[in-house]
């Protein structure tokens, strides 16, 4: 796991272990607050032994940025902690994300002692504030990759944790291309100085804008294509021969996961479009 300071008491944690998941933490001189946690426990369990016994700083609040079990997982590991997500997270977490973890736990001895941990508090439309020491943290919606999309923003540092709307390579299997365009559109304009991605590098003031441009031109490929892809005779035959480089990004991304995640992409997309 590789550990990053990105403001005074607020860190990024990135896992060597799945997709370069990210994970935050904003320290206070009482208590603590984690945004997400990371999709292996061994690693979660480092996270918290930083805060708690390094740091000394009880952590008293767990962000769930969205239900994806890469990002809520660990949350079992911070008994008594308040639990914080969207109210749609609350939903798919007691629904999609138990039947998830079941699934994995038969493959995953480490995962066997883990159980769904569902929000505490729930953040609908708008925007709620918490304090941690003196800062203040406000949850923002913001969906599209999944509905239950929620950012995290350190308002006097101007961190944002984006979740999942923003991350290398955009992935929609669980979204909507629109509302993420919309929401993508959003985060230019909170004059940030660093945007911690749901999965990879954070990005830095200076390179905000081209990345977030990036990821929309994506966006845009993608419709294109699959517009294309629905006027051919055998549109699953030209979704497949369209790599993710000719859209714009390396396949290299994710170490290595933005092939397949962009291959998912066309195929979503298509469905979602095409097939109602």
């Amino acid at each position: 796991m590789v550990r990053e300071r990105v403001a005074e008491n607020v860190f990024v944690f990135t896992s060597d272990m799945y997709a370069q998941v990210n994970a935050g933490v904003v320290v206070g001189p009482e208590w603590s607050a984690v945004i997400d946690t990371l999709a292996y426990p061994s690693e979660t369990r480092e996270l918290k032994d930083f805060v708690e016994t390094r740091l000394g700083s009880a952590i008293r609040y767990v962000i769930q940025t969205h239900h994806h079990a890469d990002h809520t997982l660990g949350t079992c590991l911070f008994p008594g902690a308040v639990v914080i997500g969207h109210r749609e997270c609350r939903r798919l977490l007691d629904s999609r994300g138990r039947a998830a973890l079941a699934q994995a736990q038969e493959s995953n001895r480490e995962l066997r002692d883990l159980e769904v941990v569902l929000p505490d508090v729930v953040v609908d439309a708008g925007t709620v504030s918490l304090r941690v020491g003196k800062r203040t943290l406000e949850l923002v919606p913001l969906p599209g990759h999944s509905p239950d999309g929620l950012g995290v923003l350190v308002e006097e540092d101007r961190v944002l944790f984006s979740g999942d709307v923003m991350m290398p390579l955009p992935y929609l299997i669980d979204g909507d291309i629109e509302v993420m365009a919309a929401s993508l559109r959003r985060i230019p304009r909170m004059k940030l100085e660093n945007l911690v991605q749901g999965h990879g590098e954070v990005i830095l003031r200076g390179e905000i804008q081209n990345a977030v441009r990036g990821n929309l031109n994506y966006l845009a490929a993608l419709e294109r294509h699959v517009r294309r892809a629905s006027r051919r005779k055998d549109p699953g035959t030209f979704l497949e021969e369209a790599g993710v480089e000719e859209f714009g990004k390396s396949r290299i991304l994710l170490n290595g996961l933005a092939v397949e995640l962009h291959a998912r992409n066309l195929r979503s997309l298509y469905r979602q479009t095409y097939s109602r």
